[in-house]
């Protein structure tokens, strides 16, 4: 056929299933055969604004038990939203095979095309290869066990009351940020295996748990731990594996109050936790892959003919505002665009391989000039997390492009510095700089279970490792104390130790209660 004789695959705004089947399939078409990506099954549905506000509020999972936080959150992006305060996203994706994408019903078919594009494919393709969606998450079994959990706590609320469901969930929400594993791979089990679990975790408990000391009142004078060897010490924290990051883990395992069910509800909070640890890890690189991929599609499609000229200037209207990035001083700033940054990056480094400079050549002599940018977004999209593409990719020219620069705040100065301009030494001090922003281990406070009195008055032990002289935030770092408590039921000491000296600079405590 001669490019006269190709016709667009739609001359109007609106919408039908059959339109949207032919547009995938050219779409997939080159997303297989010239950007080689490697997908789930897809599963496309299209939904209302309500459906969306309602997805927004259950974390964008598609199957959820449920909360009051749920609906609260849903009340306010409604409010938003009928207010024009706010608009709604063009779509959601969910992390599962088949990978299930939501598109809004009210957007027209080029927007249509565009965010199949974007999600089906770009965030589909990310799923399935990056390496820690494969370590840390089962895209086979999640919309299983969401399931499982939804049933499982609706059971919890009509067996043992709906308060007391909503204490245990609003406290394990409380310590979600701290309920993941970050160094070691969780099992992945069927929902035949979680029942088989959960039943054998009852029959367990039920033949080997005594709830008479949990009602005997303690001598504050026998309470008080006895002094003990080293050697006792490492015992009992080997026998609790402690030191313990997990503290949704810990709880599960070792509450002296916990019943079988609310410990299954803690392992279905973390659970949940834990498949969002990867996508905490990865924005800048989910969203840029997806929006380099949507781009590069959309292009296609225009200079094959397959997409007018009026639905090419739509998608590049939308494709510029998600990647728009404010100025430090505009009034809309609000921090590095990750879509911005993301897509940025990837554009750069198929310049680098297709068109290096000598300075490219210089800073990435593996990649510049190769001529295979494919192979090297392949590459970098399965083997890198946001923190590791950055200091790996980031170049001098995009640094230039997006006038990156440091600053050095000295809590101690009334002054900023600028540390790192535009030379050799100051563009590693930005890729580094801004490579570290990324850092979970530097966003989230490090805090672990140390030492636990399971033999006197059961006082559990917390370290908060302080990075930089960042403190908790008192009032928060109190109400989250007191959900902790709900699980743990005896007093918790929380002390803060620098990170650079050891040496303490804060604690606080809960009062043991026999209420």
């Amino acid at each position: 056929m001669t490019k006269q004789d190709i016709k667009p695959l739609f001359t109007r705004s609106e919408w039908t299933f059959d339109l949207m089947s032919t547009v995938y399939e050219a779409i997939e078409d080159i997303a297989e055969n010239e950007l080689h990506l490697n997908t789930y099954p897809n599963q496309i549905e299209i939904i209302s604004s309500e459906q969306m506000l309602d997805a927004y509020s259950s974390i964008g999972l598609p199957l959820m038990y449920k909360h009051w936080s749920f609906g609260k959150r849903f009340a306010r992006d409604e409010h938003s939203y009928r207010r024009g305060y706010a608009g709604l996203a063009y779509e959601i994706v969910i992390n599962s095979s088949p990978c299930i994408s939501y598109n809004m019903e009210d957007s027209s078919m080029a927007m249509q095309t565009l965010v199949m594009a974007h999600a089906a494919f770009g965030h589909n393709h990310f799923f399935k290869n990056n390496y820690l969606f494969q370590q840390w998450t089962d895209a086979e079994g999640i919309l299983e066990y969401l399931s499982f959990a939804r049933d499982y706590i609706s059971k919890c609320e009509e067996r043992h009351g709906r308060e007391r469901v909503e204490e245990v969930l609003d406290a394990a929400h409380a310590l979600m940020d701290q309920g993941v594993f970050r160094y070691r791979r969780p099992p992945k089990l069927s929902k035949e295996a979680l029942h088989k679990k959960v039943k054998e975790r009852e029959e367990y408990e039920e033949h080997t748990y005594n709830d008479l000391w949990r009602t005997v009142p303690i001598n504050e004078e026998e309470a008080e731990e006895p002094s003990e060897s080293d050697i006792e010490k490492k015992k009992r924290r080997d026998m609790f594996k402690l030191p313990e990051e997990n503290l949704l883990y810990f709880l599960e395992k070792n509450s002296p109050i916990l019943q079988t069910w609310e410990r299954e509800v803690l392992r279905i909070v973390r659970n949940i936790a834990q498949y969002f640890y990867p996508q905490k890890q990865t924005k800048v690189m989910n969203e840029g892959c997806a929006t380099f991929v949507h781009y590069t599609i959309m292009n296609r499609l225009y200079d094959k003919g397959l997409i007018t000229e009026g639905a090419m200037l739509e998608i590049l209207h939308s494709h510029t505002s998600v990647v728009f990035q404010p100025e430090f001083d505009d009034p809309r700033y609000n921090g590095i665009n990750p879509y911005a940054l993301g897509f940025n990056m990837m554009m750069d480094i198929k310049r680098m391989c297709m068109e290096p400079t000598d300075e490219d050549r210089e800073w990435f002599p593996d990649i510049a000039g190769n001529g295979k940018w494919r192979d090297t977004l392949l590459d970098a999209w399965a083997n890198y997390r946001d923190e590791s593409f950055i200091l790996q990719y980031l170049s001098p020219h995009l640094m230039r492009k997006m006038r990156f620069f440091a600053i050095f705040d000295d809590s101690k100065k009334s002054n900023l510095e600028i540390s790192a301009i535009h030379n050799n030494a100051g563009y590693r001090a930005v890729r580094n700089g801004l490579a570290e922003s990324y850092n979970l281990s530097l966003q989230e406070p490090d805090i672990q279970v140390i030492d636990v009195n399971m033999r006197g008055n059961r006082t559990l032990y917390l370290r908060h490792r302080v990075k930089n002289g960042v403190l908790l935030y008192e009032k928060q770092r109190d109400e989250v104390l007191k959900h902790l408590k709900v699980l743990w039921g005896y007093e918790i000491v929380l002390k803060g130790e620098d990170q650079q000296t050891g040496e303490d600079i804060y604690m606080a405590t809960t009062k043991t209660s026999f209420d």
